[in-house]
């Protein structure tokens, strides 16, 4: 085993019993150094986008347009199996509906913040109209688009002194980023023991233990059934080892897992394919980003099922083309989801919201949303290592033959 991944399991480890001691200025000082590495990572994951997407399509050629469209491909391949998933599920335990007293009077529960959350409202917060709003914002998709906008651009500007002089400077940007980045994964331990404890105290007080019974057991298990099963049938389809690939991307899976946050783990994500799964980086820095912004497996799950439970609540006749309608919202607001905070949450509130169900359900869900949205991202991140393992499978195949 990986000298690395040891020290992370023993921080692991060692993080989950100091966090059931109950000290709570040993608690304290965990939120503290849990909460600065997630700040940290996040810091250099949004540059990390930009200038990776726009390294890329500044020197385009034949592949960036192949490597681009597979990414899309397999993006929404995986995303729609993810949705599947949840709807089987979803049909086969078939959740009953919750009494009526309990889901109106949690509407209380929704934070009043949300209550204004509009839908088209988030799509027009991702057109940016400015250049430093995205950024300052951390709005993910907004820095996508600028991003291909500007590689794009620097890709068809005439071959001067002036477009060698920027593409020099981005490409020097890139590299002092990446020095940054090493460095902060050399001292991740210390932030892997602080998430771990932060998780145990949490558990062991009970914060996140309450569930909904079917309704749970229909998103975890869709979860599990993606993670476990259909994303290693994808990799066994294109004759990749599913084994070999977890194993490298391991400590990318177990950041997601604590962070919440497939963008603050992008750096990891990055590294560990490079360095672990070996990886070409012309491949992991261009399909990485892409993947962390519109890949959201675990989302597209969420908003589906959780969407039928309300609309069932609230008297919804759930045919067949009814829910299939639902699967294909589901999905396309999954990927138009990146750079909110708890978006799937936001987007099925606004879509409920919209469509005048009762959105109460949404208050009793809300307290068990931190444990779910932990295993999604980590869910995502594990989908994002999947396409990236197999868009570089079918480069790399095709650079041979191309040799041959």
């Amino acid at each position: 085993m990986n000298k690395q991944l040891i020290i992370w399991i023993g921080a692991l480890v060692a993080g989950a019993l100091l966090g059931l001691l109950r000290f709570e200025w040993l608690n304290e000082l965990f939120n503290f150094v849990a909460t600065a590495y997630t700040r940290l990572f996040q810091f250099v994951a949004v540059p990390t986008i930009a200038l990776a997407v726009i390294t890329t399509l500044s020197t385009l050629s034949k592949d960036s347009g192949i490597i681009f469209r597979r990414t899309l491909v397999y993006t929404l391949l995986t995303t729609l199996a993810s949705a599947a998933v949840g709807l089987d599920l979803y049909l086969l335990i078939a959740p009953s509906n919750l009494p009526a007293d309990i889901v109106y009077a949690e509407e209380s529960a929704i934070p009043s913040s949300l209550e204004t959350f509009s839908y088209y409202g988030h799509i027009l917060n991702v057109i940016p109209n400015n250049i430093i709003a995205p950024f300052s914002n951390g709005n993910v998709l907004s820095i996508l688009i600028v991003s291909f906008a500007v590689g794009l651009a620097l890709a068809h500007m005439a071959e001067t002194e002036n477009k060698r002089t920027i593409v020099s400077g981005i490409l020097g940007l890139q590299e002092l980023l990446y020095t940054l980045i090493r460095a902060l994964i050399w001292s991740l331990p210390l932030g892997i023991v602080s998430f771990a404890a932060q998780l145990s105290a949490q558990i062991e007080s009970g914060i996140i233990v309450d569930s909904l019974g079917k309704y749970v057991a229909v998103i975890l298990g869709g979860n599990c059934i993606q993670f476990f099963i259909v994303l290693p049938l994808f990799l066994l389809i294109c004759k990749i080892n599913p084994w070999r690939v977890f194993r490298s991307m391991i400590p990318a899976v177990l950041m997601a897992l604590f962070t919440k946050s497939s963008a603050a783990t992008l750096p990891v994500t990055m590294q560990s394919a490079e360095e672990r799964l070996g990886a070409d980086r012309r491949i992991t820095r261009f399909v990485l980003p892409i993947c962390t912004t519109i890949n959201m497996n675990g989302c597209a799950a969420f908003i589906l099922v959780t969407s039928l439970f309300v609309m069932q609540n609230g008297g919804t006749a759930l045919d067949y083309p009814t829910m299939l309608l639902w699967l294909v919202i589901a999905v396309f607001s999954a990927i138009g989801n990146a750079g909110v905070p708890m978006g799937c949450y936001f987007l099925t509130l606004s879509l409920m919201a919209g469509q005048g169900a009762p959105i109460g359900i949404m208050g009793i869900i809300l307290p068990i949303y931190t444990i779910i949205d932990m295993i999604e991202t980590a869910e995502n991140v594990w989908s994002d290592s999947c396409v990236c393992a197999i868009v570089h499978t079918h480069q790399t195949k095709a650079r041979n033959a191309t040799l041959l």
